[in-house]
């Protein structure tokens, strides 16, 4: 595996929300590798996975987890590579106490954060394939070819949309 994008859950009931960015990553031909660890319940599990993975070539690290969610923290703290946090929702705050959790970072210690969920996990993977593309020109083609089709898509609808209109 040369350059890859690896991503961490702080628990296997991330994973529906995860597989948002593991579809992106597929749908771009990123190779990806996915792990099970806690910041707080395997810390040594956790350092030792971003060491190697850092020294195999991950060029991305994306960590998602709710409530405290200090998965992200933790990896940034260890590794100079970019690391992207996905809040989860979950709890009684519903999402928010993993969002403060994943943005609010001391500096030096930066944590690139998405939005809650979904939605934020889809974000993930294409943040991801923009720090890549940043060395691979044929990535950069394809992200721009992706902008300019849900570009095509927006402005189809609005076709379709006017049509309608002029109809009724």
């Amino acid at each position: 595996m040369n350059s890859y994008v690896t991503v961490l859950m702080g628990s296997d009931s991330d994973l529906p929300v995860v597989q948002n960015t593991l579809d992106v990553l597929e749908k771009l031909a990123i190779p990806w590798q996915v792990k099970v660890t806690s910041a707080h319940r395997t810390p040594e599990d956790t350092r030792n996975f971003v060491e190697n993975a850092e020294n195999s070539g991950c060029a991305v690290f994306i960590a998602a987890a709710g409530l405290a969610a200090h998965l992200a923290g933790t990896v940034a703290a260890l590794t100079t590579k970019p690391v992207i946090g996905i809040p989860i929702s979950g709890g009684a705050l519903n999402g928010f106490d993993a969002l403060l959790s994943t943005v609010q970072m001391p500096g030096g210690v930066p944590v690139a954060c998405v939005a809650i969920g979904n939605a934020g996990a889809t974000n993930a993977g294409w943040l991801a394939a923009q720090i890549l593309a940043l060395n691979d020109p044929q990535l950069a083609e394809q992200l721009k070819n992706a902008k300019k089709s849900q570009a095509d898509a927006v402005r189809a609808k609005d076709t379709l949309l006017q049509a309608k209109i002029a109809k009724d």
